[in-house]
């Protein structure tokens, strides 16, 4: 009990330490995610409505990629990263911008297979429409991309609920550095192997309220785009 109020009053008296991991988790996650869509959703799209040689190896691919192991990307970006890899002289190592590149990794191949499967999927319901109006390519991506932009939404969702809860690369290419790259998954896990059960309960309650309150607001932003478009 007394370990649930202290996290509780962490939280409502808005505890710096706290809200400095909670601010930077987001910053990260959402950096990561914003470059995955702008990779992932082009490339998925492409990937639905091209026939090229390789294009099932490519789908397999993708949806291999889907279940990297967090690890191994960051041991990947550790390596590319490090003073003796070919980024080196670029000093990002322990920074939040390294983990922002292992977020993106990670979250790309999950953007790009489910907009791929979704543009597709609507590609067979718009494909005669779309020939007989004669539209180009570019137009047939824009327009699928636009009709599909709800399940396009929960994509993201699905992006985001993978770079929030991600740990392991990121403790590898951030070092977990109290006050500079120190996120919630990181912080959680080692406030709990250090006993602060208050600080990593709190960080855990803001984490799920994070997920509810996103869920949320696609659920709003879903239904009222179904209701505009009835």
């Amino acid at each position: 009990m007394h370990s649930d109020a202290s996290a509780l009053e962490l939280i409502l008296t808005g505890d710096p330490a706290l809200y400095a991991i909670v601010r930077l988790s987001l910053l990260v996650s959402l950096s990561a995610v914003a470059l995955s869509a702008i990779i992932g959703i082009p490339f998925g799209a492409f990937v639905a409505l091209v026939r090229f040689r390789g294009r099932e190896g490519v789908i397999v691919l993708l949806n291999t990629l889907m279940g990297l192991p967090p690890v191994v990307v960051g041991l990947a970006v550790y390596l590319a990263l490090s003073r003796s890899g070919p980024l080196g002289s670029l000093g990002l190592l322990f920074t939040p911008t390294a983990m922002v590149i292992a977020q993106t990794i990670l979250v790309t191949p999950i953007i790009a297979a489910l907009a791929r499967q979704a543009i597709e999927d609507l590609w067979h319901e718009y494909r005669d429409e779309l020939t007989a109006m004669n539209v180009g390519p570019a137009g047939r991506v824009a327009t699928l991309i636009w009709e599909s932009r709800f399940s396009l939404v929960v994509t993201l969702l699905a992006g985001f609920g993978r770079a929030a809860a991600e740990v392991g690369a990121i403790i590898i290419v951030g070092g977990n550095i109290n006050g500079y790259t120190r996120t919630m998954t990181t912080a959680i896990a080692l406030e709990t192997s250090k006993g602060n059960l208050p600080l990593a309960l709190g960080l855990g309650a803001v984490l799920i309220a994070i997920v509810i309150a996103v869920n949320a607001l696609v659920w709003v932003a879903r239904r009222t785009g179904e209701s505009f478009a009835c």
